[in-house]
């Protein structure tokens, strides 16, 4: 299930976010089933990931962007240039 955020929830991940290191590069193959997993794994571990993409322009970031918060069940809490945030709610209490 996709989370859904208030505003001021998306704005303190964003705050979060801006720390962090992509830790998933996505380049020409785009939302492949490899890509999406990586990324289920990533927001399994860490909750929030930021996400890097190399080889698209503006539409197929926005595109990408909304196909991997789909595919992971994850929600894009802010995307800039090249970076998008995702975070999906971890699975134990309190993370």
């Amino acid at each position: 299930m996709i989370p859904t955020l208030t505003g001021a929830e998306k704005s303190r991940l964003r705050g979060r976010g801006q720390t962090l290191e992509p830790s998933l590069k996505i380049g020409r193959e785009g939302a492949s089933e490899a890509v999406v997993q990586s990324l289920r794994d990533l927001l399994a571990a860490h909750a929030l990931v930021k996400v890097r993409f190399t080889a698209a322009d503006r539409h197929e970031r926005a595109t990408l962007t909304a196909a991997l918060a789909l595919a992971s069940e994850s929600a894009c809490v802010g995307a800039v240039g090249a970076t998008a945030l995702f975070y999906r709610p971890g699975e134990t209490p309190g993370s």
